[in-house]
């Protein structure tokens, strides 16, 4: 398949290498990576728009050298939206147009920070990874993930899941705006803490690898300015091309394993069960915490 430019836009977009496979044991080649991109940006763009973009590129696919890039190439086109914080000069993935072209660059994953760049204090939202240790048995993420739900909702907070793309889940309870990464810490500290002590044969909270044996590592730490978690609906480096995928609480009480969702699905899966992520961005849930810190701030020692 040659090289050609298509328009996207208003945009014309130079594709290089369409046919290039770049998961093969998926049979995906570059462009349907891209065809994939352009169709689920309805639901990807909302996530992405004005924050900072890392990208994990894989020139060769999946199974060649890979490199984290933050900083915009030398030679990217003047109409991207860009903005320097620390020292790089991040994308903003505000549009199809720079979708594709970041796409085309073999950007595999697309990674976001947690705060809009004109607000690196306020975080939009508090989030939760779930990383298990043993990659056979979700049934492990699920129910942690559902610990978890029960106990935000006793605080008052409505909270939505999505697969890592790999192994884990994340958990996002939306917030109104204003409040900062230092205030949403106290109160993910102090649910980490109890679910960890409640759930001990369960969960741990211990960063390194090798001291958390087969359990799950609860990681809030996470959720700071400048650090990144894949956008819902980011295709993830991984043989089957499966997809960060927000799912349904009745989905994870029935339990699932997130190799079930890929590229290949995701489309279809939009279109029977629409934006499952819409309480986070188009339909976003501004859920105070003043209440919650409160509580803590009166009923709990510092962090």
């Amino acid at each position: 398949m040659e090289d050609f430019i298509t328009r996207v836009d208003q945009r014309d977009i130079h594709i290089t290498n369409p046919g290039k496979m770049m998961w093969p044991e998926a049979g995906v080649t570059k462009w349907e990576y891209i065809q994939y991109l352009i169709q689920i940006s309805p639901f990807l763009l909302p996530y992405t728009e004005n924050r900072l973009l890392t990208t994990i590129r894989y020139p060769d696919g999946i199974h060649g050298k890979f490199f984290y890039q933050k900083n915009v190439p030398s030679y990217a086109p003047e109409w991207l939206n860009t903005h320097i914080w620390r020292d790089n000069r991040y994308i903003l993935l505000n549009d199809r147009p720079t979708l594709v072209w970041v796409a085309n660059q073999a950007s595999l994953e697309l990674h976001v920070s947690f705060h809009l760049y004109r607000n690196e204090d306020l975080p939009t939202e508090i989030v939760f990874d779930l990383d298990p240790m043993d990659l056979n048995d979700f049934r492990h993420v699920c129910d942690v993930a559902l610990y978890l739900k029960e106990i935000l909702e006793s605080l008052g907070l409505q909270s939505v899941a999505k697969t890592s793309g790999a192994s884990g889940l994340q958990v996002y309870a939306p917030i109104k705006p204003g409040y900062t990464f230092e205030q949403t810490r106290r109160i993910s500290s102090f649910i980490a803490r109890y679910l960890a002590e409640k759930h001990p044969h369960l969960i741990t909270l211990e960063r390194m690898v090798k001291k958390r044996g087969t359990k799950l590592y609860f990681d809030y730490l996470q959720h700071w300015k400048g650090k990144t978690l894949p956008a819902p609906y980011s295709v993830r480096a991984r043989p089957q091309a499966t997809v960060s995928a927000p799912v349904t609480w009745e989905e994870i009480e029935t339990g699932f394993h997130p190799a079930e969702f890929t590229m290949e699905r995701m489309i279809r899966r939009v279109q029977e069960k629409g934006d499952l992520f819409k309480t986070v961005t188009t339909e976003k849930q501004n859920q105070p915490l003043e209440q919650l810190l409160s509580f803590i701030d009166k009923h709990l020692s510092p962090v």
